[in-house]
């Protein structure tokens, strides 16, 4: 009976353990401009979608930017940081969970600039928004997905 009771225990055990495991949220630091309201609405968005976002308003963006390889024409207002990869401006959670499952040989995905619509930006879209490749070389980045 005592080794039933040691068995269920362990199993017990390693079923919260793998519940744990499932449910630890991806982090994201997001650096912005401390006089922008729109990156905290994106910041709120992506904990809405499951993210663990910590905001830091402190670093200087195009010290950030140059580290993490961001073009300039790949710039949004806020640049955040996932796993390896920059995330700049605004991109949907389905695009960065896209990003995060294939893994691909990139610097990071962009949505330039701040199009209306697009998440923790008011107004509505006006159409697709291409979602660019930031890529590891000086090649204009290509199509990474379409929102």
């Amino acid at each position: 009976m005592r080794m039933i009771k040691l068995l269920f225990a362990l199993l017990l055990l390693g079923s919260v353990t793998v519940q744990a495991v499932a449910q630890e949220k991806t982090k994201v630091t997001l650096y912005r401009n401390p006089n922008c309201s729109c990156c905290l609405d994106y910041a709120e968005y992506l904990r809405g979608a499951g993210f663990e976002v910590t905001v830091d308003s402190k670093q200087d963006l195009a010290v950030v930017r140059k580290q993490l390889h961001v073009p300039e024409q790949f710039e949004g207002c806020h640049v955040s940081v996932i796993d390896k990869y920059a995330v700049e401006g605004h991109v949907s959670a389905g695009a960065i969970k896209k990003l995060l499952a294939e893994r691909p040989t990139i610097a990071g995905i962009s949505i330039p600039g701040m199009p209306a619509g697009t998440p923790g930006m008011t107004g509505h879209k006006t159409g697709p928004l291409p979602v660019y490749e930031i890529g590891n070389d000086t090649v204009p980045g290509k199509v990474f997905a379409t929102e």
